[in-house]
């Protein structure tokens, strides 16, 4: 077991700032733990997903999924039933990251996905198993949360690792468990749409600054005493607005 996890959550396609925060890996002392959510919205879905995986298979990092990586998956199981959601939250950025700019306009959903699943089989099949969950230490790491109102919180739903927002943060923590989560961005944990630093409540963490609509990164150290350090990125880029 690393004496230090290095967690980053919700990178959404910003591929320079997921190299900035990795400078700071420590492949010998660092468990990374990715929370999700490297692909939409941001340009460079294609190559966050790869290095994810690379990540993954060089460095034993562990990759959650999140409620985008589900969003990706489900679209290519069922596209004409999902396409219309998936563009809405930045899917249209992941399927011309993987195929080429234009292709939404030029092929129908069911042609994307079936080009994506023939261009990309091994990548899907690796977003297929990874996990919902990682436990180290006193810690829980999740993309989105876990239901607080189940006495064993392992007995969430699925989906609810994946999606839940309010019941989770204003819901009481009796895991025992440090919770640390991404999903929904710090300012609107805050409440100003402003403040992009870590959130803290009731020990849970919320780590996701919101960097793809303008806000920043994390890339948070602990050890099992606590937060070692929090390096930040801010997107000095414009932010993400939707396409259609």
């Amino acid at each position: 077991m690393k004496t230090f996890i290095y967690a980053i959550s919700d990178i959404h396609g910003e591929l320079g700032l997921f190299k900035k925060l990795l400078k700071d890996f420590d492949s010998e002392n660092h468990q990374l733990v990715l929370i999700g959510d490297l692909n939409d919205r941001g340009k460079k879905s294609k190559e966050c997903f790869l290095l994810g995986k690379k990540l993954v298979e060089e460095h034993h990092a562990v990759y959650l999924r999140g409620n985008h990586e589900e969003y990706f998956l489900q679209f290519l199981n069922s596209p004409e039933e999902w396409y219309q959601a998936y563009v809405q939250n930045g899917g249209k950025e992941t399927m011309e990251s993987l195929l080429f700019q234009g292709c939404c306009e030029e092929f129908s959903p069911t042609e994307i996905a079936m080009t994506i699943r023939s261009y990309y089989s091994s990548l899907i099949q690796f977003l297929v198993e990874r996990p919902l969950y990682f436990e180290w230490k006193d810690y829980l790491f999740v993309h989105a949360g876990v239901d607080l109102s189940k006495s064993d919180w392992k007995q969430t739903n699925p989906s609810d690792f994946l999606w839940i927002r309010e019941p989770f943060h204003r819901g009481n923590n009796h895991t025992g468990k440090t919770i640390v989560f991404g999903h929904t961005i710090t300012p609107l944990l805050y409440g100003d749409m402003q403040t992009t630093k870590l959130w803290f409540s009731d020990q849970k963490i919320g780590i996701d600054g919101g960097a793809v609509f303008g806000g920043s990164v994390h890339g948070v150290i602990f050890d099992s005493n606590g937060i070692v350090q929090d390096i930040e990125y801010p997107n000095l880029t414009e932010g993400w607005q939707p396409d259609f």
